[in-house]
């Protein structure tokens, strides 16, 4: 009885969060047309609202720790689920992601994402992605911010391990920027898919950043060790053990 009450909420909550982003995406849309500071507040506005229906329409709390980036950096990942991408982006005052390219093509979402500079790749042809993205990015720099990328490409369960892909060690070493790692234990909360969200305190990290400068490989190294690290000991205060399908 008590899953039937928290799924129906969810399910009440996952509409409504669609419903506001139409209703914000209208509102804001003549600012954002001219203006990528529009399309930006917008983003903003959501992610803000998102966190806190969530807090009382499924008792899901969020939680930002570390200190975000304000300045240009190239800001590196752990997704489990859609609720990161909330909480990162609406940390930052200028985040821009690198995303799949079929996303230029979903209602409201596709047409903010291009306003605020963010870099659509095919992640099918992996060479020539890899080579479009850092030469969109080189093209975008004259929007300042904070670059997003997921180094392991798509959403990860907790607990299920998947390598991390060279793409972002080739954007450290083409834009010259320092890296931040971010961890994460979202998704025992906000599932990859389906509606359930489960109560409890949701919780992205921003870890401390990895200077510019480093080989590819020894920077991909001390991403993937820093963000996992970090994101099982999220996972173990959530009282969930990452080890455990192993």
């Amino acid at each position: 009885m008590r899953y039937a009450l928290q799924w129906l909420r969810s399910l009440l909550f996952t509409l409504c969060a669609y419903v506001m982003m139409g209703v914000l995406g209208v509102i804001f849309f003549p600012w954002a047309l001219v203006s990528r500071r529009g399309a930006l507040t917008a983003c903003h506005t959501w992610c803000r609202w998102i966190r806190w229906s969530a807090r009382w329409m499924v008792g899901l709390r969020t939680e930002v720790r570390g200190t975000p980036p304000a300045d240009e950096v190239l800001v590196a990942a752990k997704h489990q689920s859609f609720l990161d991408i909330i909480l990162i982006f609406g940390a930052m005052p200028s985040g821009k992601f690198i995303m799949k390219s079929i996303l230029m093509y979903a209602p409201v979402i596709g047409q903010y994402a291009l306003r605020i500079g963010c870099v659509p790749v095919n992640r099918g042809q992996r060479g020539k992605a890899i080579k479009k993205m850092a030469a969109d990015v080189a093209k975008g720099r004259q929007h300042p911010g904070q670059l997003i990328i997921y180094p392991q490409g798509t959403r990860i369960a907790p607990g299920i391990k998947a390598p991390y892909k060279v793409g972002t060690g080739v954007l450290y070493e083409q834009l010259g920027q320092d890296c931040v790692p971010v961890a994460a234990n979202v998704g025992l909360f906000w599932p990859k898919r389906g509606i359930y969200r489960k109560p409890g305190t949701a919780v992205v990290e921003f870890l401390p950043r990895i200077e510019a400068g480093l080989s590819k490989r020894a920077f991909m190294t001390r991403l993937e060790d820093d963000i996992e690290t970090a994101s099982n000991r999220l996972m173990r205060e959530a009282g969930f053990d990452p080890d455990g399908l192993d």
